[in-house]
């Protein structure tokens, strides 16, 4: 039986660090929120669900083959870059609850000029690198179901927050970009 190298838990560690750490600075710089809607707290439970799944099988006997490595790192590299812009973009609006300041503004530059949603794409290119080390594609498909559908609950909430905020602004913005995949 061969065990999985010690590395796979180091890029899944290192790339999930380097996923998370551009959220921390920016979300101390939010402002408390003044309308919150915590339904989407059920999504992001979901998503966990999904992520935690995701680790249970058989992983540590497969093969690691070079190709899914180097699919996992582009991942993280990917959705690192997508964090830190994302999160540069919000400047003072990260939050991880749905919810609005006062102050709160539509953002459509940077990342958002391409899709609604990049932190949820970038969720999702952490989620496909975790798997592609760890994850039988049997069990991928079950956990990609689970985390879009967390990821569709917290998008919908958040979504509805801007739209009673921003109106029709939001509206074309929303027919004009498309959720999660850009030109999709």
């Amino acid at each position: 039986m061969a065990y999985l190298p010690a590395y796979t838990y180091g890029i899944i560690i290192l790339g999930t660090v380097a996923w998370v750490y551009p959220f921390v600075p920016a979300h101390r710089k939010t402002p408390p929120a003044h309308v919150v809607n915590r339904r989407s707290r059920w999504g992001a439970l979901l998503q966990l669900v999904a992520y935690s799944v995701l680790w249970q099988g058989h992983f540590w006997t497969r093969p690691l083959p070079g190709w899914r490595i180097a699919v996992s790192l582009l991942l993280f590299a990917l959705a690192s870059a997508l964090s830190f812009t994302s999160s540069r973009a919000l400047a003072g609006q990260l939050r991880l609850d749905a919810a609005l300041g006062a102050d709160h503004r539509l953002v459509r530059s940077g990342p958002y000029a391409w899709v609604r949603n990049p932190i949820y794409t970038s969720m999702l290119l952490v989620f496909g690198a975790t798997a592609v080390l760890i994850t039988p594609w049997q069990l991928f498909l079950i956990c990609l179901a689970f985390f879009l559908l967390g990821t569709e609950i917290r998008v919908r909430t958040e979504e509805e927050l801007l739209a009673a905020r921003f109106g029709d602004e939001f509206r074309n913005y929303k027919r004009e970009v498309p959720a999660y995949i850009p030109f999709v």
